[in-house]
């Protein structure tokens, strides 16, 4: 699939290019995105420009992937990056990230929800899992105010970029 352009009040969801480098880069030096994320640590700009030159674009290209940088209207600033990554038939993860100076003014919100609205008129999904680090208590309020039920807590689910195993949580949004 082509990569998409969505629109909201205040932002534009559009694919990643080259140009964006600089910016993912930068955020990506974010000590929380680099706990909480699968994100390379240390991160380098050569990872930034390896994912928004290369990685994103196949992904897209493999229709399993869809990753949308979401950018502000008035300044066109970088607020974050959300995906839909192919889980099984019908079932797609929603994940992000944001910026840390962008975080609390309901950006997430607004990207993330415009992101499933896309996937629910487009894919074939029927079930959107949100899944995330016990403890990362912004990425929750993200997914609670966006409807995802907490299904339960996962011990031990996943070894973090800290070496050690961390519990998960898990939520799910069915197709309204």
């Amino acid at each position: 699939m082509d990569p998409v352009t969505l629109e909201t009040d205040r932002l534009v969801l559009r694919a990643f290019t080259p140009a964006d480098a600089d910016a993912v880069y930068d955020a990506c030096q974010d000590e929380d995105i680099q706990f909480y994320t699968p994100v390379p640590v240390p991160y380098r700009r050569a990872d930034a420009e390896r994912l928004v030159g290369e990685k994103l674009p196949a992904q897209w290209a493999e229709d399993r992937d869809y990753t949308l940088g979401a950018f502000r209207k008035d300044t066109g600033a970088l607020v974050g990056s959300y995906c839909l990554t192919l889980l099984s038939r019908g079932v797609w993860e929603l994940g992000y990230w944001a910026v840390r100076e962008q975080r609390g003014r309901g950006y997430s919100v607004e990207a993330a929800r415009a992101l499933c609205d896309w996937g629910w008129a487009t894919l074939d999904v029927h079930r959107i899992e949100w899944w995330a680090m016990a403890g990362n208590t912004g990425s929750r309020a993200v997914a609670e105010k966006l409807g995802f039920t907490l299904e339960g807590t996962l011990r031990s689910r996943g070894i973090a970029n800290d070496g050690r195993p961390h519990d998960w949580w898990v939520g799910g949004l069915l197709r309204p």
